[in-house]
C-alpha cells in the first residue's frame, strides 16, 4: 500500500489542479460574456392600420439575451427620416428594441415647413386615426422576438412629443412618455386615464412653447397627481436636439438652432428615467 500512496497523492494533486483551472476558465468565460460589445441590427419594417400602410424601423442589440422593455419614437414633423432611425439604434446599444414609427403613412416626409405642418395637422385633427397608427407600432413591437410586452415607453421630438404625451393621456399602456422641444397645449390634456411617468425636455427660449402653454400643462399633471419631471433649458430654443436644425432654421427663416449641452443633459434625463422605470 505505502508503494501506492505517492501515486495516489499525484492524482488527487492533479485533480485539485485541473478543478482550479476549470473555474478559472469558467470564470474567463463568464467576463468574455459580460463584456461583448453591442452588435446593434436595424431593419426597415412594413405595418398597417386599417387605413394606412406604414413604414418604420426597428432596432435592437443582437448580443443581448434575452427579452428587453421596448420604445416608440416619434418623429418630428418633417416625418420618418434618418434623424429618428439614429435615435433607435441609440436606444438599442443602451439595451432596448426601439421602433422608429410612421405617423404619417408610407414614410412620408416634408421638405418644407407648410408641408409638415399640413402632415402633421392631418395627424393631430384625427385623434381615431393618429390612435390607430401608434397602436400599429406598439402591436408590432410587442410581437417582437426580443421584446418584453409589458414593459414599454414612448419617447418623441416636436411632433412626436406631443403625439406621445396625446396617447399617454388617452390611456395607452405605456410605464414611460418622454417628449423633446414639444408643444403641450393637446388634443387629449392630462387626466386619470394617464398611467405613466412623464418628461418633458424643452428649451426655455422656444418661442412655439408658450409659458401659458407649460403652467396650463403642469397645472393639469398636478391636478392628477402625476409622476412627471418638466426641464427647461434656459436660452436654448426649438429643436435643439438635432443637428439639421441650424441649417433648417437658416433655410426657412424659423427660430431653430442645435444645442449639444441641452441635448447631452436631456438624453441623460431620459436615461434616468427608463433605468428607473425599468429597473
Amino acid at each position: 500500500m505505502k508503494r501506492y500512496l505517492p501515486l495516489l497523492f499525484l492524482a488527487a494533486l492533479m485533480t485539485v489542479v485541473s478543478c482550479k483551472e476549470n473555474k478559472q476558465t469558467d470564470s474567463e468565460s463568464t467576463t468574455v460574456s459580460e463584456n461583448v460589445q453591442p452588435s446593434i441590427k436595424g431593419e426597415a419594417v412594413s405595418y398597417a392600420s386599417d387605413s394606412t400602410n406604414l413604414k418604420g424601423y426597428i432596432a435592437y442589440d443582437e448580443n443581448l439575451k434575452g427579452k428587453r422593455p421596448g420604445v416608440l419614437i416619434i418623429h418630428e414633423w418633417w416625418g420618418h427620416n434618418d434623424y429618428v432611425r439614429e435615435r433607435a439604434d441609440m436606444l438599442a446599444k443602451l439595451g432596448y428594441t426601439a421602433i422608429a414609427v410612421d405617423m404619417y403613412g408610407d414614410g412620408k416626409q416634408a421638405s418644407h415647413p407648410d408641408d409638415a405642418g399640413k402632415f402633421a395637422m392631418s395627424v393631430m385633427s384625427n385623434l381615431p386615426e393618429a390612435k390607430a397608427r401608434f397602436n400599429a407600432a406598439v402591436a408590432l413591437l410587442q410581437a417582437h422576438e426580443t421584446v418584453d410586452a409589458d414593459k414599454l415607453a414612448a419617447i418623441g421630438y416636436c411632433f412626436g412629443g406631443s403625439v406621445a404625451l396625446t396617447m399617454a393621456n388617452s390611456g395607452a399602456d405605456l410605464d414611460a412618455v418622454a417628449a423633446f422641444h414639444s408643444g403641450v397645449t393637446l388634443p387629449v390634456m392630462p387626466n386619470e386615464q394617464l398611467k405613466a411617468r412623464v418628461l418633458v425636455c424643452n428649451g426655455g427660449a422656444d418661442s412655439f412653447v408658450s409659458e401659458e402653454s407649460v403652467a396650463v400643462f403642469k397645472s393639469a399633471m398636478d391636478s392628477i397627481g402625476a409622476t412627471y419631471e418638466y426641464i427647461s433649458y434656459p436660452g436654448v430654443v426649438h429643436s435643439f436636439t438635432s443637428k439639421e436644425a441650424d441649417a433648417n432654421g437658416e433655410k426657412f427663416g424659423l427660430p431653430l438652432a442645435y444645442d449639444a449641452d441641452a441635448d447631452q443633459k436631456s438624453w441623460n434625463s431620459l436615461q434616468e428615467m427608463l433605468n428607473e422605470v425599468f429597473k
